[in-house]
């Protein structure tokens, strides 16, 4: 919370000062650490005065990525903005590369100003030769595409060749170039190409891009360089400041270092620590790609440690599905271990803490804790003698204290800056059976206490988590610290949220035990198991997560549509293609005998050889057909390229058929029938293409199967901040159709088969699927909006 003194002037007014446009600094006020961030920003560089928008906008910056482990530099950072030694974006991401691996360490300011670009003017007609140069290399393409021209691309190219050019200048020769090159807009550059066009210009551009490549930095192919090794745990890497001691440069003595690596062997060694108490979301699967990523790419080791400190909310379900679900991710932990397997392990720490004077027994209510902590006031039990809390933590483990009566509490630092530092729990009492260690004890240890004994007792070399645990660092290292233990690398990186769904597992456990959704692998939940009901491969999660690269931006909110490209991606290659009609209309051939059948080859890839045979699949064709009610018209028009009376149009892998006749019901509106008449020799060539299915043989109706249509679970991006999110589920996100009509090639399709339904998307063989009756779930549609300029 940013408490504002009655002097000074509101953050609001300082941030529009600084040249943020009046929507930017809502938003950021909006966000307490951004605000905070960015009003001690603002007066470390002393302008509280304002400056102009350049200035602000990198001061801006500074506010949200500058590395937490080199704060003491960041005086310095901010006094070549203000000099303007320092201007563009370029010179301060290499100023943050150079600070988060140096640390708090000191620098020569040489090499410093070198390696960001002090100093470096870099000469307008040098800038204005290399955008030549490109436009010369890129002519055609750049001709073909006209003002469609990825100017972004152009951009990457002129900084590569003048990292320190001055973006501005950098846009407005390009902008030039393109004027001269192009001339005026035309009405065609304004229009948006049609389906068609848009199809010739993706295919333009993949051959663009394959003929000029564009850079790739070496953080892309290798998320994982940003990680220290193991060996340099030495080094100051994270400042505790405390309001009664000297600040705790955290690392760890030469002599611990040495002991950590003789066990280890050098090797890395991460955990992933989830909670057994849930099922786990695609916010997991990120985790899962950091902490079993860096192991895998360091030829180390990662653990799958259960955080099961909470006997209430843990289930044995919920464990099993957690060893099964990341083994279906692709990971395959180093050793499974349990918090609880180190129970007296951190029961022997917390005496010694005790001993130490850092612990001591509390009798505050949970009321009168969180007041006293909200007014940074200790415990009336705070000070009460050494043997006294040893005594009283042993009646404690003997089940001698009603539970609710006592706590131990760690004794840190209750007038910290930081709240995470009042005086954390570190042990409760809870008269429950834990599912793994049974009734073996009655105390069990916080979250905040066990985790970082647990890392330093498993040798971890990076404790990696998300953001959100920042603020609790200082209390992690403060704990390691006070009991001399071996002191891990910590590192935080940000949440995966997704669009139009939710992912706290509060609200995920109530759409879950109020119905709302049909179980925790419900296919319209970003639940891993729901995302693999839906049909959606574990590799497409991790090129998604990976896609995404492991940020610390404070505001990871991903459009589905992104996960939905790289699914789509995978599926394209992988499921192959088939028929199914959704709501059948029936199609009488006139011209071709009752009776009659045909088997006809049917393509399973688009780039089926006709030597391979297991490229093709059956289809039968007889004089009943049926294509989708949506595929037929009353009325004609140019834009349509459906069936209507008297029009063409091509059966696909079949013949082209021509509506002779149009049956109506009593009514005299709906269609019930279509008659058509078929062409035998092909000579007609219709622009429509249209999917069906026939009947099998005579009178026998196709393979009746369900097809479930999925949609997004929300109607709104982010339906977490509203107050009545239930209100925005959206009705439409489940849609079952009953009687669709399949090929009889499907027939065999097992739970877990994929394919593609050629113009409807992609879909899988749910488990709800019996011997009579084949589920589809629909994985997501053939439309792609995120490679089409989605974000």
């Amino acid at each position: 919370m940013v408490v504002e003194d009655d002097n000074s002037e509101k953050p609001l007014d300082l941030f529009l000062k600084i040249g943020l446009d009046e929507r930017t600094a809502k938003n950021t006020i909006a966000n307490n650490k951004v605000t905070a961030n960015l009003t001690a920003v603002i007066h470390e560089a002393a302008l509280t005065n304002g400056c102009n928008r350049t200035v602000g906008n990198l001061l801006y910056t500074v506010a949200t990525k500058f590395p937490a482990n080199a704060l003491v530099h960041r005086p310095t950072l901010l006094q070549y903005i203000v000099s303007s030694k320092i201007k563009t974006p370029a010179q301060l991401e290499a100023a943050f590369s150079i600070y988060s691996s140096i640390g708090s360490e000191n620098f020569e300011l040489k090499e410093f100003e070198e390696s960001c670009g002090v100093g470096i003017d870099v000469p307008i007609e040098d800038i204005e030769r290399t955008v030549n140069e490109i436009f010369e290399e890129n002519k055609n393409v750049i001709l073909g595409q006209r003002y469609r021209t990825n100017v972004g691309d152009l951009f990457g190219h002129v900084r590569k060749s003048h990292p320190w050019a001055d973006p501005k200048i950098v846009k407005q020769l390009i902008d030039v170039k393109l004027y001269g090159l192009l001339g005026e807009k035309t009405a065609a550059d304004d229009e948006k190409p049609s389906r068609k066009k848009k199809e010739k210009q993706a295919k333009s551009e993949s051959i663009a891009v394959d003929t000029h490549p564009a850079p790739t930095s070496e953080e892309e192919l290798n998320p994982f360089l940003i990680f220290p090794q193991p060996e340099e745990n030495f080094k100051v890497h994270t400042e505790i400041f405390f309001s009664d001691r000297p600040v705790l440069r955290v690392c760890n003595t030469r002599e611990m270092l040495e002991k950590h690596l003789k066990a280890t062997g050098g090797r890395v060694f991460t955990r992933f620590p989830p909670e057994p108490n849930g099922y786990l979301h695609i916010g997991h699967a990120k985790a899962m790609f950091v902490s079993f990523g860096l192991a895998k790419e360091r030829d180390g080791c990662c653990y799958l440690r259960y955080d099961d400190t909470n006997p209430e909310a843990e289930k044995k379900e919920y464990i099993d599905h957690i060893d099964e679900i990341v083994r279906w991710m692709g990971w395959e932990p180093f050793k499974v271990t349990y918090t609880s397997d180190y129970f007296q392990d951190l029961y022997d720490l917390a005496v010694e803490l005790i001993r130490r004077n850092h612990a001591y027994v509390d009798h505050q209510t949970p009321e009168e804790i969180k007041e006293y902590r909200e007014k940074k006031m200790n415990s009336p039990w705070r000070d009460r003698p050494i043997a006294e809390s040893l005594e009283l933590f042993d009646q404690m483990r003997r089940g001698m204290i009603e539970e609710g009566k006592a706590t131990l509490r760690m004794k840190q630092d209750m007038q910290s800056d930081n709240y995470n530092m009042y005086d954390l729990i570190a042990y409760r009492i809870k008269f429950t059976p834990h599912p793994h260690s049974g009734e073996k004890w009655c105390i069990y240890p916080s979250y905040d206490y066990s985790h970082c004994i647990v890392d330093s007792l498993e040798n971890i070399t990076h404790s990696l988590c998300t953001l959100e645990f920042e603020t609790r660092r200082a209390s992690y290292y403060w704990l390691i610290d006070a009991l001399g233990l071996y002191q891990p690398y910590v590192w935080e990186y940000s949440r995966l949220n997704v669009t139009n769904t939710v992912m706290s597992k509060r609200k995920l456990n109530r759409l879950v035990t109020e119905r709302w959704v049909d179980g925790w692998d419900d296919p319209r939940l970003m639940t891993l198991a729901g995302l693999r009901r839906r049909g959606v491969t574990s590799t497409s999660i991790n090129a998604f997560v990976r896609g995404i690269g492991i940020t610390r931006s404070d505001s990871s909110t991903i459009r589905l549509d992104r996960l939905e490209f790289h699914i789509r991606e995978e599926l394209n290659k992988t499921a192959p293609r088939t028929m199914v009609v959704l709501h059948p209309l029936k199609v009488v051939i006139t011209n071709l005998e009752d009776g009659s059948m045909m088997d006809l080859d049917a393509k399973k890839w688009p780039d089926a050889q006709i030597e391979d045979s297991s490229s093709f699949y059956k289809v039968p064709f007889s004089n009943i057909v049926y294509i989708e009610h949506t595929d037929f018209r009353m009325k004609d028009s140019k834009d349509y390229y459906g069936l209507a009376p008297g029009k063409s149009v091509l059966l696909r892998y079949a013949f082209p058929i021509k509506c002779t006749e149009v049956i109506l019901s009593d009514d005299k509106e709906t269609v019930v029938e279509v008659r058509a008449e078929f062409d035998p020799s092909k000579k007609t060539k219709p622009k429509g293409v249209l999917h069906w299915v026939a009947e099998p043989s005579p009178g026998i109706d196709p393979l009746k199967v369900e097809v479930r249509l999925f949609d997004k679970l929300f109607l709104s991006e982010n339906p977490a901040e509203l107050d009545n999110w239930l209100a925005d589920l959206n009705p439409e996100s489940k849609v079952v159709v009953p009687g669709a009509y399949a090929v009889p090639s499907l027939r065999t399709a097992a739970v877990g088969d994929r394919f593609q339904f050629e113009r409807l998307g992609y879909f899988v063989v749910d488990k709800d699927s019996t011997s009579e009756k084949l589920v589809f779930n629909r994985t997501v549609t053939l439309r792609d909006s995120y490679s089409k300029g989605g974000k």
